[in-house]
């Protein structure tokens, strides 16, 4: 796996901001960590589901993103590395009127696959709300 940060916080938000400006707004990046990076759902009401909770979409959204943007700072902006598989098992309820914070763990990254875990949290709590693991497909060099 690649050691090596190859894109920061502000190149992963630069590259949200120019690539996908229809999640621009809804993500933070926190860090990048040695092992993946910390994401953060700025929740809002659209991100709710009728009883006050984060939806399932949305928490779906955000392991997404956040393995997403994972991989590209290991490997650059490579902006067609698509997820191949996602299983996520939903814990607990969030906390309601609290932003949702996801750490992602690069497992392994390789040429072509990229596999890893995310777990969300609701902002100031240790509490699990969620779990995934995700596969994603790098594509080749050309």
């Amino acid at each position: 796996m690649m050691d090596r940060v190859v894109m920061d916080k502000a190149a992963l938000e630069s590259f949200i901001k120019e690539q996908f400006p229809q999640v621009d707004g809804d993500f933070a990046v926190e860090v990048v960590t040695a092992e993946g990076c910390i994401v953060r759902l700025l929740t809002a009401e659209r991100h709710l589901r009728p009883g006050g909770t984060v939806s399932g979409p949305s928490m779906f959204a955000l392991v997404d993103v956040g393995m997403y943007l994972a991989i590209l700072s290991r490997i650059g902006p490579k902006g067609l590395s698509v997820t191949t598989n996602c299983s996520i098992d939903f814990m607990r309820k969030p906390e309601s009127g609290r932003d949702l914070i996801c750490e992602t763990r690069l497992l392994k990254l390789g040429r072509v696959l990229a596999v890893g875990d995310c777990l969300i949290r609701s902002e100031g709590s240790e509490e699990v709300v969620a779990r995934a693991s995700l596969t994603y497909s790098i594509p080749p060099e050309r």
